[in-house]
């Protein structure tokens, strides 16, 4: 075994005489770097070290014996920890053309450039950066005739390749230089579809590990295949590569198997639950049926819940055992046992078959997806690959039924994590990766963060948006729609169906004919949007601006709303879906309450404080934040538009100005909208969801300045009377949503 793994099966053996063993030497400093120590100087204690970026240390960590000494996991004993920098592998071959320079292993912030023979399209990245953590960027350089039935698969950087015919049903094998270790597919095969079987191949070096920002959409792009692809009737295109289509009658089993051995210290493992809590959270903010297993695991399993139980597909209940969980379950046995952990699903399924039945339908749709979060290698309980070649089988897992088992790898730390074991137990589908290394927990969190990319979505499901670090401001905010009449941008909009545009009444009271006005929704192929045309609008009988000139209030805004319908409805994408509106049906499931909620119950949930954190969506695009007040902090927040001379020169009442139909802002910090932000979404966000309770109105501040575009300036200090705006309350104006929104949205009792 000669590891950290095998040094930890020691532990038990010395946990009896730990009170009176030595403590170990603290002359361990490593030159250029740090270290931790999981449990002090005293046996059992596990020292991990740590390099600046662009630096590894070696060795990696040392184990505290009983008898007082340390002890490294590798075979080459060193006296001293030194950090070593950070090289990436070099090309052992690149077919068809020439790379340069020619090195035997290349520094961080070394370049590789490639170029193609006469005949032969340069396919990937032509220039290829080596980054801090031993890995290239870019794509794999590939020279390509485009002559075999599949496109050339490359060589990668660090490997050597056996096979050199690309016709359907050819394989191609992969293997490492000397001290790389491979991850992804060894061999693949030319499918029937034109695309080779499994994932790419990379040489890396055993030190390496993956940045966030990597793992992220990777992650996130199997996951939200698993998780959004809700609609039956989508095609499978080559582009995209695999789906897994869970429709909303279909079921996810998801196992979250933690490691909490003796190597992963308390304050990580709890980094570990977070991270469990936040996917969790996420997951069942998509409207399909989940049951989730938690299982921990040191030297034996605890199963902490079975997705057997009731409680296992309630989110509040999941969270609730995650927050539970006690890392001192597992102080008595100290080992990395996988196997047992892995082990324990395949006991559930066999379980979960029985209670089902082995041949029925309810049993064989069932899509399973198992998240392994370990900090190291297995080292006692056997390989961890039988575990798995037993849950393919009671699962039927063949070429047919691949998409109904994922099984995702992700070592985390410093420790001398197995690549090779993790990329043997991770999935390999067709241009996935299931096998990750993090340097350190944060990361975890980060990754977790921003793990599920929304982009195949297409179902009208509401209120989501695209919370990826890379995504566009429209991905982000793909319900936000601009209104314009012949030229100029007039006003915006929220997209509440696939038809439906919600937005301000005073956008259209000076021009009566509308067929010129376009609305201009997010498309994925235009930077621009796609223009749809109006087929009908319905403005608030109740809006009438002069309504109380005759008080002395020369512009008066209640029932200041207005719904458009578009003449085609809007394919639903990354760019354009709907936001939520409280006191729906989609609203509901996305609050995950219950059947039986009102629309008082949605009030209360989401207006539920003095002052709210909320957005609007500014002219270029932008998130900008505002606070809603309510209460006492709304009767303060509208008494200055009794300073407001100009528009109002005679008002003694402020409530004949603002109404109980306004949601006020513009206090403290307040971004303010610009006048040609009227109509936009006032929007806050719950479980991963946006839900739509207001929409601008009108307010005593502009600022924007009309000659330079989406420039925007803070209302100066002292200013009379200082900035505030006004919202129309969509929980007031249910009664008139209801009676034009009738068929369109299902709505809950008031």
């Amino acid at each position: 075994m000669g590891s950290l793994g095998a040094l930890l099966c020691l532990l038990p053996l010395y946990a009896g005489v730990a009170a009176a063993a030595p403590s170990c030497p603290q002359n361990v400093k490593i030159s250029g770097g740090n270290f931790t120590l999981s449990h002090g100087w005293g046996p059992g204690s596990v020292l991990i070290y740590s390099c600046p970026l662009g630096w590894y240390p070696l060795p990696a960590s040392r184990l505290c014996l009983s008898n007082g000494r340390w002890r490294t996991p590798r075979s080459t004993q060193l006296r001293k920890a030194v950090c070593k920098p950070v090289r990436c592998p070099a090309p052992v071959s690149f077919e068809n053309g020439m790379y340069t320079p020619r090195l035997g292993s290349h520094p961080v912030g070394g370049n590789l450039s490639f170029e193609c023979e006469d005949g032969f399209v340069l396919r990937g990245s032509p220039v290829r950066h080596c980054r801090p953590n031993g890995m290239w960027d870019g794509e794999t350089a590939v020279c390509d005739n485009g002559a075999g039935h599949c496109p050339d698969p490359g060589i990668s950087v660090g490997s050597v390749r056996t096979g050199s015919r690309f016709g359907l049903g050819d394989k191609v094998s992969y293997r490492c230089s000397v001290n790389l270790v491979l991850t992804g597919s060894a061999e693949r095969e030319c499918q029937g579809n034109g695309v080779w079987s499994g994932t790419e191949p990379i040489c890396r070096q055993p030190y390496s590990y993956d940045f966030p920002e990597d793992v992220a959409p990777a992650l996130g792009t199997s996951l939200s295949h698993l998780l959004g692809s809700t609609n039956p009737t989508q095609k499978k295109k080559e582009s995209v590569g695999r789906k897994i289509q869970i429709q909303r009658s279909g079921h996810l089993n998801l196992y979250l198997l933690l490691d909490a051995s003796q190597s992963v210290k308390e304050e990580d493992f709890s980094i570990f639950k977070d991270s469990a809590i936040l996917m969790v959270d996420r997951i069942f903010s998509f409207e399909i049926n989940v049951s989730v297993a938690i299982i921990t695991f040191a030297s034996k399993p605890k199963v902490i819940m079975s997705v057997l139980q009731d409680s296992s597909r309630d989110v509040t209940e999941v969270i609730n055992s995650l927050e539970k969980i006690n890392y001192k379950d597992h102080e008595n046995g100290t080992g990395t046992n996988i196997r047992g952990a892995l082990n324990s699903v395949y006991i559930m399924m066999n379980n979960q078959m029985q209670r089902l039945g082995m041949n029925t339908v309810a049993w064989q749709e069932i899509r399973h997806a198992i998240i392994l979060l370990t900090d190291g290698k297995s080292n006692m309980g056997g390989s961890p690959k039988e575990a798995v070649d037993n849950i393919k089988e009671i699962l039927s897992i063949n070429q047919k039924r691949t998409d109904y088992l994922d099984i995702y790898a992700i070592g985390v730390g410093r420790l001398d994590v197995d690549w090779r074991e993790l990329n043997e137990l991770g999935s390999k589908k067709d241009g996935e990766r299931h096998a990750f290394i993090l340097q350190d927990t944060k990361a975890l969190y980060q990754v977790f963060e921003h793990m599920l990319d929304v982009s195949r979505l297409i179902d009208t499901i509401c209120g989501v948006g695209n919370m990826s670090a890379n995504a566009s401001a429209q991905e982000r905010t793909p319900w936000h729609v601009t209104i314009k009449p012949k030229s100029r941008e007039t006003c915006r909009g929220a997209l509440i169906s696939d038809q439906w545009v919600l937005t301000a009444a005073h956008c259209f009271h000076h021009d009566n004919d509308h067929s010129l006005w376009r609305v201009i929704v997010g498309d994925p192929n235009s930077h621009l949007g796609k223009e749809f045309q109006i087929e009908k609008v319905v403005i608030s009988s109740g809006f009438d601006i002069s309504a109380k000139k005759h008080q002395g209030i020369l512009e008066f805004y209640g029932d200041d709303i207005a719904l458009l319908k578009l003449a085609q409805k809007v394919k639903m994408s990354t760019h354009a879906r709907p936001i939520c509106l409280p006191c729906t049906v989609g609203a509901n499931l996305a609050l995950r309450r219950p059947p039986g909620s009102t629309c008082r119950d949605h009030e209360s949930e989401l207006l539920n404080k003095l002052s709210i954190p909320a957005h609007f969506v500014a002219l270029n695009g932008g998130k900008l934040n505002i606070n809603l007040k309510t209460g006492t902090e709304w009767t303060r927040c509208i008494e200055v538009v009794s300073q407001y001379k100009t528009a109002f020169p005679n008002l003694t009442d402020v409530g004949e100005v603002v109404t109980d139909q306004f949601l006020c802002s513009g206090m403290e910090s307040d971004d303010n909208p610009c006048k040609g932000e009227s109509g936009g979404a006032v929007f806050l966000e719950r479980r991963f969801r946006f839900f739509q309770v207001g929409l601008v109105s009108w307010g005593l501040y502009n600022p924007c300045d009309s000659s330079r575009e989406n420039s925007r300036k803070r209302a100066p200090k002292g200013r009379v009377p200082p900035p505030r705006d006004f919202h129309i309350n969509l929980f007031r104006l249910q009664p008139w949503l209801r009676q034009h929104l009738e068929g369109v949205l299902n709505f809950l009792p008031l």
